[in-house]
């Protein structure tokens, strides 16, 4: 099997326990340039889809592929975005705080339902309930802004304030949160619990890396998404002056701040917080090839 984005073919609640919506398949002997996975391929053995579900790195190289690195995360999971995939993965269910990351669901569950250019004056209430140290682009009440400005803020500078506008034009911070979930569920993604949809930390709110490469996946299909998730720098309306420059908090796209940029880097998402510590939702294409990368607490 390979990464899905509808759970409804599966059977029962055991077979989606078991199941997922991920295969491991065998590593190729170089994960960089390859051929275009679009195209259908000979069925290939592969072990049962519950291998994802046990402790450990979990991954079927080929006898000519170099051996993994060795990585402090928590979590991992290595995936071909065009066929769904799993190279590898290391506890690719452990249910884990998303951090940020999870505004990859926050996308993918709002951005169908705001068209891009529609402008919208912020007012106070909107900016409400936002959690101390939260990242913000700089939001203000009373300021005009279209929603194409606001996505920009939450994809580049991860903005906190951002979230809090967009969820109240999609029906309020509980009702997005629900309908976010509902999303998840949709796409297959059954180890995320969300709480709070820009990923701040709250109690009882995780996802996993299985979770996140299948969000990640879907975001790159939808072009508004993958169009914002690879913008390195862009302009965003100043408060009572002139739009002033943010830049995108992903440094492998960027290159920024004495870390190289990666090449064929084409976003996605990263994310901090003290529960979280650092975590990372990454795509690269390079000859073709699209592959898909999260990373929870190294």
């Amino acid at each position: 099997m390979k990464i899905g984005f509808t759970a409804r073919a599966l059977v029962s609640a055991c077979a989606l326990g078991a199941a997922g919506l991920l295969a491991l398949a065998p590593v190729s002997a170089s994960a960089h340039p390859g051929h275009d996975p679009d195209p259908p391929r000979a069925p290939r053995a592969t072990p049962p889809p519950a291998l994802l579900y046990r402790s450990g790195t979990q991954v079927r190289p080929h006898a000519d592929a170099p051996a993994l690195p060795r990585l402090s995360a928590r979590s991992w999971l290595v995936a071909d975005a065009g066929s769904g995939e799993v190279l590898a993965a290391h506890e690719a269910h452990r249910p884990l705080p998303p951090a940020s990351t999870l505004k990859t669901l926050f996308a993918l569950t709002v951005l169908p339902t705001l068209p891009a250019g529609v402008p919208h004056t912020v007012r106070p209430e909107e900016l409400a309930g936002i959690g101390p140290g939260s990242s913000l682009v700089g939001v203000a009440a009373g300021r005009t802004y279209r929603v194409a400005d606001l996505w920009r803020g939450v994809f580049l500078s991860s903005g906190n304030d951002a979230v809090r506008v967009l969820a109240a034009l999609n029906g309020g911070w509980r009702a997005t949160a629900a309908r976010m979930q509902e999303k998840a569920r949709a796409l297959g993604a059954l180890d995320t619990r969300v709480l709070s949809p820009d990923g701040y930390d709250t109690p009882g709110q995780v996802s996993s890396a299985y979770d996140l490469a299948v969000f990640g996946r879907a975001g790159l299909r939808n072009a508004d998404f993958a169009r914002y998730c690879g913008t390195a720098e862009a302009l965003f309306p100043g408060a009572g002056g002139p739009p002033y420059g943010i830049r995108n908090t992903n440094r492998l796209l960027t290159g920024a701040d004495g870390v190289a940029r990666y090449p064929g880097a084409i976003g996605v998402k990263n994310g901090y917080t003290t529960e979280a510590g650092n975590t990372l939702v990454a795509a690269a294409r390079r000859g073709g090839r699209t592959l898909v990368v999260t990373v929870l607490n190294p």
